[in-house]
């Protein structure tokens, strides 16, 4: 009987202590999250001594820094470290409670006796160095794993934490150096290293850190193909597209490679219209001969890149003939096909635009549209440039008919509302205003932003401008200059711009004129005049329609051709905050951020 009571004593004695502790659990936890850390301390104190649990420890060690009582700290410390001289993490404690105390000798020399007393262990090393970590002595912790490293003669151990904590702290070079240790052994990881590094890097400064030790690595080891790869990587980053360009061609010749690296970059080259450097890839590639997988496909965006060089107003006349012959040469090589429409379509645009042969695009048009078996789609897309066509050669109403029939084609889808959108533009442009903004009013609801967008423009830039007959007549110059820009007569566009200003002074068309010249510049390639002007625009007529498309351009133009990235993001904060309701918000956005590093992969 008396067994049973003592033993009934002891059980119930165990559930009372239990019950008290998770009460004062519970109590210190309450005061901890309070900030009441005089009170914390006291029950940490008491749950700890009575559990010997480690996280109760750090709750009670940190109430302690918090209220400055180091002395108590350190005593309890030194005690606790005599006790069980193998927890490194209470000397890593102690290290930090001469941290908060200003004793930063003694800190250190604690710290560094953890790690030279901590024996060829590596799960020992990993417990001192995340210990180091959670209480933010990310240096020391960089040590612990250095010396492991030291010990197990493995340059290759706790690569993946050293990466982590050099990522944290921003520390460019020892990450590049870790990075380049590891490819060797573990390629796979390129992806990885180039996102992070695109992260963490700032500027080019930063890239040319990564690039004076990669061109130092490949002097020991040229044959290694991953720093090659990663050398080509940050030229392009750098938007060195030459030099990235002169490396694939040593290391396709070099790897006798079969051009797929060298076909892809090419084409990353014709996505951020460095053409130049592209049509020189796609040249390379056709070296290989027909024979090549990738020669047809070069072949084609060899002639592509050419037609953007010649939108970008960089091709003479002479050029632009010799691609519209190549163009011909592939549809009489390949035939008039659905394959081949592209070519079709860009041959006749090369015809109006850039040739002034009107005749013939007009006859390309109707060929491309009788091509067997394209889409309803495609003949819509291509019954509108004919369209155009008919606007160039002054058959306004063929133009307005064959929009029309488009339009009707394709009620309330894009392609519908863009051809009633170019009826609207053309009456614009014949001065007819009421019915080209009845025509725009309409368009203003349309499920294609862009299209409503810029029907929302043409209606307030006519209602603006309609309010006295002088204005009436200005908008009347500015329609003509409109249809110059159109046919493709810049410089005759611009001096019928600049002469609205001279023959009405007054007139309120003057950030209209300035958008309008900024477009035509910026078409020419003239892209600090174009700067200049929606400068102009952004500080002198901030009331204006086209306030937040010249915020959105003026960014573009630093961040893609004036190489000014601060410009860039500061002017797309500024469209953000001030235009929240702007179609150009969510792509500003997404620059901004990516600018900033916030969207780059982990």
């Amino acid at each position: 009987m008396k067994k049973l009571i003592a033993v009934l004593f002891l059980c119930f004695s165990g559930i009372a202590l239990r019950a008290q502790t998770n009460i004062d659990e519970a109590l210190a936890y309450q005061y901890y999250q309070q900030a009441d850390y005089e009170k914390a301390s006291v029950l940490l104190e008491k749950l700890f001594n009575q559990t010997k649990n480690d996280n109760y420890f750090e709750l009670y060690f940190n109430s302690l820094i918090k209220i400055k009582k180091y002395t108590e700290a350190e005593a309890n410390l030194k005690k606790l470290i005599k006790q069980y001289p193998q927890k490194t993490n209470y000397a890593v404690a102690l290290g930090r409670v001469y941290q908060e105390n200003g004793r930063m000798a003694d800190a250190n020399k604690v710290f560094q006796e953890a790690i030279n007393n901590t024996t060829k262990d590596e799960f020992r090393f990993r417990e001192l160095a995340n210990s180091f970590y959670r209480f933010e002595a990310y240096d020391m912790a960089i040590s612990a794993f250095l010396q492991g490293r030291k010990l197990f003669g493995d340059e290759q151990m706790f690569t993946y934490e050293l990466l982590s904590i050099y990522r944290y702290k921003k520390d460019k070079v020892n990450l590049v150096t870790e990075y380049i240790n590891v490819l060797e052994s573990t390629p796979q990881l390129l992806p990885q290293a180039q996102s992070v590094l695109a992260s963490v890097f700032e500027d080019n400064s930063d890239y040319q850190v990564l690039q004076s030790a990669l061109l130092k690595k490949l002097q020991k080891n040229p044959d290694q193909e991953i720093f090659n790869e990663l050398l080509i990587w940050q030229f392009i980053q750098k938007q060195e597209y030459e030099m990235a360009l002169r490396q694939l061609i040593a290391q396709d010749k070099r790897t006798k490679g079969d051009g797929a690296l060298l076909y892809n970059t090419a084409n990353l080259f014709t996505s951020n219209k460095a053409f130049t450097t592209a049509i020189k890839a796609y040249e390379y590639l056709l070296t290989k001969g027909e024979a090549s997988e990738f020669y047809l496909p070069a072949k084609l965006e060899l002639i592509n890149a050419k037609y953007e060089l010649v939108i970008d107003g960089k091709f003479e006349k002479s050029a632009i003939q010799a691609l519209a012959n190549e163009y011909e040469e592939l549809l009489n090589k390949y035939g008039k096909v659905g394959q081949t429409l592209f070519a079709l379509k860009k041959l006749a645009h090369l015809q109006a635009y850039y040739l002034n042969d009107l005749k013939k695009a007009e006859a390309t048009l109707e060929t491309a549209i009788s091509v067997e078996k394209i889409s309803p789609m495609d003949i819509g897309i291509l019954k509108m440039d004919l369209g155009d066509i008919y606007v160039l050669t002054k058959q306004p109403w063929e133009a307005i008919l064959t929009y029309e029939q488009v339009a009707k084609q394709f009620e309330s889808q894009p392609v519908g509302s863009e051809a009633r959108y170019r009826t609207a533009r053309l009456s614009f442009y014949q001065g007819n205003f009421q019915y080209a903004k009845s025509q725009a009013d309409v368009l203003k609801a349309s499920t294609s932003q862009l299209i409503a967008n810029d029907a929302l423009n043409l209606s307030l830039l006519i209602s603006d401008n309609l309010q006295s007959k002088n204005d009436s007549l200005a908008l009347l110059m500015y329609a003509d200059a409109e249809m110059l820009q159109f046919m493709n007569l810049n410089d005759q566009a611009i001096k019928k711009l600049d002469s609205i200003a001279i023959a009405f002074p007054n007139n309120s068309l003057s950030d209209d004129v300035l958008i309008a010249k900024s477009k035509i510049f910026i078409k020419s390639s003239d892209f600090t005049g174009a700067s200049i002007l929606l400068k102009d625009l952004i500080t002198n007529h901030n009331t204006s329609i086209w306030i937040d498309d010249a915020l959105f351009t003026l960014a573009d133009l630093y961040e893609k051709k004036l190489a000014d990235l601060e410009e860039a993001k500061k002017l797309y904060q500024q469209l953000m905050n001030d235009y929240p309701g702007s179609m150009f918000n969510a792509e500003a956005r997404k620059r901004f951020r990516n600018i900033r590093g916030d969207n780059l992969g982990t």
